[in-house]
C-alpha cells in the first residue's frame, strides 16, 4: 500500500501519459489522476478486472544510463529509478496476476524519491541506504 507520484511519462503502445499519481492498498490501484491522457490512463487501468492489480516491481540499478528514453526496456533499467508495472504478472516470478495490460511505469528518485517497507527507508535519492545493497 501507498503512492507513486510518477517523475517521467508513461509511455503504453506509442501513447504518452504525463503526471501519473497512483495509490495502491492491498497491491491494487484505488486512486489514479494524470496531468495528461487522463483518459487513456482509465481506460487502461479498467479494461478488465486484472488491470489495476500491481504486477511487477523492481528497482533500477544501470547507473551508466544516465536520461529517460521513452523506451521502456531500457528506461526501466535507470540507476536511481524504479518501475512498477499495472495488470499481467509473470509467471515465473510467482505471479497469478492475469491481465491484458502489462504497463510498466518509470519513476525517477534520484532527488528526493524514497522507497520504504515496514516503515523503514532501504532507498533514498536514488541510491540504498545500507553499504553493500545490491549485494553483488
Amino acid at each position: 500500500s501507498g503512492h507513486v507520484n510518477y517523475t517521467f511519462p508513461g509511455v503504453y503502445n506509442g501513447r504518452e501519459v504525463e503526471g501519473i499519481r497512483l495509490e495502491f492498498k492491498d497491491g491494487r490501484v484505488v486512486d489514479a489522476s494524470a496531468k495528461k491522457n487522463e483518459a487513456f490512463l482509465f481506460a487502461m487501468l479498467d479494461q478488465d478486472e486484472g488491470a489495476r492489480t500491481m504486477g511487477e516491481i523492481a528497482i533500477g540499478t544501470n547507473y551508466a544510463i544516465k536520461e529517460f528514453s521513452k523506451n521502456t526496456l531500457f528506461d526501466e533499467k535507470i540507476g536511481g529509478t524504479f518501475h512498477a508495472a499495472c495488470g499481467m504478472g509473470y509467471p515465473e516470478s510467482g505471479s497469478f496476476n492475469e491481465s491484458a495490460l502489462h504497463w510498466d511505469m518509470v519513476c525517477d528518485l534520484r532527488q528526493g524519491g524514497q522507497i520504504s517497507a515496514d516503515g523503514e527507508v532501504f532507498h533514498k535519492d536514488g541510491a540504498f541506504t545500507r553499504d553493500g545493497w545490491p549485494s553483488a
